[in-house]
């Protein structure tokens, strides 16, 4: 059996595939930076929340670059190793993200995110430091930030079981996020709050428990909107009144009921 080829059809078909890879080269070259020809002319470094958390600043990260000998300007930008950049500021316990990319026209940009510092531990025993909002530690910063002190009697374990959730439902009221500077944890575990305005102590009592941490979050986050409440309508009535120095405690610990001691 004699098979017949259509040369003409065939000579047609490779001629669309020649000219279908030309294309995707042609493409491919012309959207590809001449990385050969150019060097880094300018560094792009942002840092979200710089102003707000202030752990980390742009002039650390290049820094950072420097010492590695990652930092791109003047680079040939063949030579930008963008992964290793990413992977180097990854490396810092304030970055939470980095990202890293070059462009056509010789830039490179570095965009940041920071773990975000909860509340500072400043605990009996000498530990220092910072609790981010996954409870995870972040070390003692240079940095200075508007987060609320925990101090006394705290274990690891008890901030991030304890602490952690009791700071975010305070954080999460606009009234006592402004209001409550400091927690103190005595021996017994009793909490007491320290405020900005007045010269009193507000005792809270123990923290209820549970069997997981998210029990214990929600455990926590209804103690203390019961307890604060009462505090609130008692700023509202009582202190108003009274005047905000008159008493050196305001007890919360026992139900339906405010015990103040006199200065």
């Amino acid at each position: 059996m004699k098979i017949r080829i259509n040369w003409k059809k065939t000579l047609t078909i490779i001629a669309d595939v020649v000219l279908a890879a030309y294309l995707v080269l042609a493409f491919t070259a012309f959207n590809k930076p001449d990385e050969t020809a150019h060097v880094c002319t300018k560094v792009v470094i942002n840092i979200a929340d710089e102003t707000t958390n202030g752990f980390i600043n742009t002039k650390e990260i290049k820094k950072r670059l420097e010492t590695t000998h990652l930092y791109p300007l003047n680079k040939p930008m063949r030579y930008v190793d963008a992964r290793k950049i990413e992977e180097t500021l990854k490396t810092s316990p304030f970055v939470q993200t980095a990202e890293c990319f070059k462009t056509q026209d010789g830039h490179v940009n570095i965009s940041i995110t920071q773990r975000l510092p909860l509340v500072r531990i400043k605990a009996q025993n000498g530990d220092d430091y910072y609790l981010d909002d996954n409870d995870r530690v972040m070390p003692n910063s240079h940095y200075t930030s508007d987060l609320i002190i925990a101090t006394g009697n705290i274990s690891r374990q008890f901030a991030a079981n304890y602490i952690s959730p009791l700071s975010k439902s305070l954080m999460a009221n606009q009234l006592w996020s402004n209001q409550i500077e400091q927690i103190n944890v005595l021996a017994d575990h009793t909490i007491e709050l320290v405020p900005r305005v007045g010269n009193h102590i507000i005792i809270l009592g123990p923290l209820p428990e549970g069997k997981t941490k998210s029990e214990v979050a929600r455990q926590i986050d209804e103690f203390l909107k019961l307890k604060l409440t009462r505090l609130e309508k008692f700023y509202r009535y009582g202190l108003s009144q009274a005047g905000w120095n008159k008493y050196s405690s305001i007890n919360l610990e026992f139900d339906n009921q405010i015990i103040c001691k006199r200065r």
